[in-house]
Parts: structure tokens; sequence; C-alpha cells
């Protein structure tokens, strides 16, 4: 079970230059179109002056992921759809990158255009990195006050985090977890409880 997705690590930008050419690639940690059409706007604002704005994201993962791109002018196939094969080449989400060209006065052709569009997405993800983000589940759990030590000693083990404890004769606690372990953590504390231990997924 995928537990987790690959996003940038940070938003940079990186310029390239080709036959006098400028393509300025920048990246942006996305999660919604609202987020998408405001970097859009902001950059073609910013850029009003160049010849063209291409972009490619994609978002979300499995069976929720969406995806799209633009050449923005160029000719069919020669840029959106370049950038958009390189994030996917790096298996990336949540990920929207940009790339501004102001034409230098030399036709590069079809060919030369997507490789350019090509390299400059990935020198500026060379700048951004990677990194992992781990999907989790948070769970209510009460068990008895006696236990709390060795639910503590269980959540260590597994790689759980506690994010909260209320204390009385009782303890809640509230657990979060990553997904491929979230039955191996409820299967411990139901054992170690007795069967007594009241567990509730809240997220």
């Amino acid at each position: 079970m995928d537990d987790f997705y690959i996003t940038i690590a940070e938003e940079a930008e990186r310029e390239i230059k080709i036959k006098a050419s400028r393509f300025i690639g920048r990246t942006y940690k996305v999660f919604s179109f609202d987020e998408i059409d405001a970097q859009l706007k902001s950059t073609r604002k910013k850029e009003y002056n160049a010849n063209h704005n291409c972009y490619a994201y994609i978002i979300g993962s499995g069976t929720d992921e969406k995806f799209k791109y633009s050449d923005d002018g160029e000719p069919n196939g020669t840029a959106g759809k370049p950038m958009y094969d390189v994030l996917h080449g790096h298996n990336l989400t949540n990920t929207l990158v940009i790339v501004t060209r102001y034409f230098g006065g030399t036709k590069l052709g079809t060919g030369g255009l997507v490789r350019a569009y090509g390299d400059c997405v990935k020198a500026v993800l060379e700048k951004s990195g990677e990194t992992k983000i781990y999907q989790t589940t948070l769970l209510q759990v009460r068990l008895a006050l006696p236990l709390y030590n060795k639910l503590m000693q269980v959540v260590i083990k597994i790689g759980a985090k506690q994010k909260d404890a209320q204390f009385s004769d009782m303890v809640d606690a509230k657990l979060e977890i990553r997904n491929s372990l979230v039955e191996k953590l409820e299967d411990e504390i139901i054992e170690l409880s007795g069967g007594k231990a009241v567990i509730e997924r809240l997220s």
C-alpha cells in the first residue's frame, strides 16, 4: 500500500539560454486549482513582456491524480508536453512548473524547442530537489492509565507519534501513524489492552 507521494523540496527558479533565447523555469508546490491559477496569473503579470509562459502541473495521486500542460503559443507539443514528461518521469505530484521564454531572434525548430523546455525543467527541478511526504491517519485511543507506558513503547516501536494525551483513571491519546501501518498499530494496542482499548480513526 503506497502511503506517500513525492514533490519538490523547495520552490526554485533557474534560467538557461539557448541561441539568445532566455528560458526561465520556476517550480511551485500546489495543492488546488486555485493555487495553480494564482501562480499562473502572477507569472503572466510579472513576465508580461515574455513571448510565452508555458506550464505543466500534476496534483493528487493514484486515481485522484490530475494533470494539465500548455504550449502557450509555441508549436503544438513542443513545450507543455515535454515539461509534463519531465515531471512525470520524476514521479512528482502537487507540483507546477512554469517556463517563461523570451525569444532571442533565432528559431530553434521543433526538436530544439522540445529539448529546450525539457532541459529548463530538468535544471530547475535539480535546484528544487525532491522530498517524500507520508500520508497519515490520526487515531484516538482510550485505555487504562497503567497501560500508558506500554502504549508508548508500541508507539516508538512502530514509528507513530503522540499528538496529544489526556489523563485521568484512563488515558485518551491521539496518535498519528503512516497509513500503511494503521492496522498493525491497532492490533498491537488491542493485544496489550486485552481487547479493552477503544480505538477510533479520526482522519
